[in-house]
């Protein structure tokens, strides 16, 4: 009889994961990330970690496991169920937590302070609904140099580390000090070690035919008056940004300047506003509209002025 009363409950807390998940997403049907466990995978491919040692048996808080490596899109936020099919194995595990069977430890990713379930999905979904606190874990820690908090999303990560690659740029070049700029922003990690080169290359050009080598900070201060601000001038005068909505005028600089080399290697003669505009062209979005919507409201205001 036990058993059936066990088995009952089990059916009726997983009804109820499924109505609290299936609430939880449309309270989040404006901004779906909010939701949404992370994967990581993908947290792997925005961090790069380089290192992973194995840190053995630990009690872990459940509040700080915040993805999955295999079932995130199984689960929401709160790693509560958001799919039917999971109701077998989900039910059996809340069975056994409900008749106090000792179940095996889960297996975790550590990275940035969080956690990520490798094996034992269903065990954390049911101990969060239970109301548990620690779990025990077999945990892989693998290194970051960004802290992860529990209700970051995939693109707030991104952001983070972008903002600590510009902060490691600034700090090392002195960029900020030397041109007065704080502003190099760019929407996509890696961005600063390509300006680096830039700057490393342009130096080298710099140095030919001289007897002693230039300071970097010199160079730095040359890339930036004769390199970048003319670019993003270009950039300004051809109203490049409004074919790239959500772009900073430093991504479009980094793709101009790729195009540009293209173009160079592939026709010859290619002047950097060609270049410029040829790379708008082609890849930006159609921007006729935007002008005239302009030139309708230009013409608005100006029948406005003469009534």
């Amino acid at each position: 009889m036990e058993t059936n009363i066990y088995t009952a409950q089990a059916i009726d807390d997983f009804n109820a994961a499924r109505n609290r998940a299936l609430f939880s997403r449309i309270q989040h049907f404006i901004n779906t990330d909010r939701d949404r466990l992370l994967s990581f995978h993908d947290v792997k491919e925005i961090l790069k970690p380089k290192n992973e040692v194995y840190r053995g048996m630990q009690i872990v808080p459940i509040k700080l496991i915040v993805g999955s490596e295999g079932r995130y899109r199984d689960f929401n936020k709160a790693f509560l169920p958001r799919r039917n099919h999971l109701r077998a194995r989900w039910t059996r595990v809340d069975k056994a937590h409900l008749e106090n069977v000792t179940l095996p430890p889960i297996q975790l990713y550590e990275i940035g302070g969080v956690y990520f379930v490798r094996d034992g999905n269903h065990r954390v979904s049911v101990a969060r609904i239970q109301g548990v606190e620690q779990i025990d874990a077999e945990v892989t820690s693998l290194s970051s140099e960004i802290n992860i908090t529990p209700q970051m999303t995939t693109d707030e990560l991104t952001a983070a580390l972008i903002e600590y690659e510009k902060s490691i740029f600034y700090e090392k070049t002195c960029f900020g000090e030397l041109t007065g700029f704080y502003d190099l922003n760019f929407t996509m990690p890696g961005r600063y070690d390509v300006i680096y080169n830039h700057i490393l290359v342009h130096k080298y050009y710099l140095n030919e035919g001289k007897d002693e080598e230039i300071p970097f900070s010199d160079a730095l201060i040359s890339w930036y008056h004769n390199v970048y601000q003319p670019i993003a001038q270009i950039i300004r005068e051809q109203w490049i940004n409004l074919n790239f909505p959500g772009r900073s005028t430093s991504d479009l600089y980094v793709w101009i300047v790729k195009h540009w080399d293209f173009l160079k290697k592939k026709y010859g003669g290619y002047s950097l506003r060609e270049a410029a505009r040829d790379f708008s062209t082609k890849y930006g979005q159609n921007r006729n509209h935007i002008f005239r919507f302009l030139a309708f409201l230009a013409g608005h205001i100006g029948r406005i002025f003469q009534k």
